[in-house]
């Protein structure tokens, strides 16, 4: 009889160690493609800050309501998303309400997450319960009364917030899909490159034309040819999208560090979609404005500003060097509705990113402590209208706002 339950046994546990063993390689490719995920939506870039362990908790994002903190995301009991059941997870990320029935802010970006699958969901859910657990206790929620009452975004949600998963058009191709998946869902691409509503929500008729973003310009990214991407071959955005640079642009600000945490480290095949996407769309005016003629007196100030302190790099002609130096002939950078941007780099300089495949990080210096609001305004306006460029022109008012 013994024999007989030692058989029973141990073929039991033969049993339980094969399944285990079975079920062992799912877990293992759920955590992996949990990772990706964790690539596509960018969380690094907000929920870590610099020098801190993965995932405890980011700098602050600055809204035009406050400040937010991204919290925690580790799975530590007191501080992260220890607590949270998966259910909790899904909820936060599809419907913008976490453990405990908290509601988030828009600055989580759910009202894009909520377009993911439950599938990659429940991968990104994975993946995150393998991350090391930080003690790092963050109080997100730094604004200022009456936005801190979390109870207001449920009007929020009422007025500007339409869950549901993305849902493929059968009409395009498979390429196409994956491409509109993941600019609309995980990459949350119009959560930056959108204008937005008085309350914050994303202007969705003018999806992917533009926004301002804690003091700069996400540009355009629609197929428009004037000032989107549409005079970019799908190879050019691949490459800015792989490497940061491209002949028309290097990357800067919170676009730098987008490619450096998330896209750089996409599948070549989903950076390739994601340019079949972006050139089909269409958003912002077909004809360019007259352009500021060069007799104007702002643009001779700009001029001999420029020839003393921007052609060494970008040329007389403003075509600049290849990888190097962009061009500002014919950029849509350049010719944006909103100079924040160009401000932003002429005032504090710019590191261009670092990235696998691009390793070499040509900078630009700072020059607001040479330059006055009113020069800076003359350069800009100048640089903005030469060339072929045409813009608005840029007044000292403006870059002492932004200085």
């Amino acid at each position: 009889m013994s024999k007989i339950l030692f058989s029973l046994t141990l073929a039991a546990t033969t049993f339980s160690a094969g399944l285990a063993l079975a079920q062992a390689p799912d877990q293992a490719d759920e955590i992996i493609r949990g990772r990706y995920q964790a690539i596509l939506g960018d969380c690094a870039a907000c929920h870590t800050a610099p020098g801190a362990k993965p995932l405890s908790g980011g700098l602050p994002l600055e809204t035009p309501f406050g400040q937010i903190i991204p919290p925690n995301i580790t799975p530590d009991k007191a501080s992260g998303i220890g607590n949270w059941t998966e259910a909790d997870f899904r909820s936060a990320l599809k419907t913008g309400i976490g453990h405990d029935g908290k509601r988030l802010y828009p600055a989580m970006p759910y009202p894009a997450y909520t377009r993911m699958t439950d599938r990659d969901i429940g991968n990104l859910w994975s993946y995150l319960r393998t991350v090391d657990p930080v003690f790092n206790p963050v109080e997100s929620n730094q604004l200022p009364f009456p936005f801190n009452i979390r109870l207001s975004m449920m009007g929020w949600n009422m007025l500007n917030f339409a869950p549901g998963e993305f849902r493929p058009d059968p009409s395009k191709s498979a390429e196409w899909n994956r491409g509109a998946y993941i600019v609309q869902g995980p990459g949350h691409c119009g959560t930056c490159h959108s204008p937005k509503t008085v309350l914050g929500a994303d202007e969705t008729s003018e999806a992917l034309q533009g926004g301002s973003l804690q003091g700069w310009y996400a540009p355009n990214i629609t197929g428009n040819s004037y000032i989107g991407i549409g005079s970019w071959s799908e190879d050019e955005i691949v490459q800015y999208l792989k490497t940061g640079t491209n002949g028309h642009t290097i990357a800067s600000g919170p676009m730098a560090e987008a490619i450096q945490a998330s896209t750089s480290l996409m599948a070549d095949e989903d950076v390739k979609a994601i340019a079949t996407y972006l050139k089909s769309t269409e958003g912002g005016p077909a004809q360019k404005p007259q352009p500021i003629p060069a007799s104007d007196a702002r643009m001779k100030v700009g001029a001999a500003i420029y020839h003393d302190t921007c052609s060494a790099c970008h040329g007389g002609d403003g075509k600049g060097a290849s990888q190097l130096f962009p061009a500002l002939a014919g950029s849509s950078i350049v010719q944006q509705p909103s100079s924040e941007t160009l401000t932003r780099l002429v005032l504090q300089g710019s590191q261009a990113v670092h990235t696998p495949q691009a390793k070499t990080t040509p900078s630009m210096p700072s020059l607001g402590w040479k330059l006055s609001d009113e020069q800076v305004a003359a350069v800009l306006t100048y640089v903005r209208n030469s060339w072929g460029n045409a813009a608005p022109s840029v007044g000292a008012s403006d870059i002492g706002a932004q200085r």
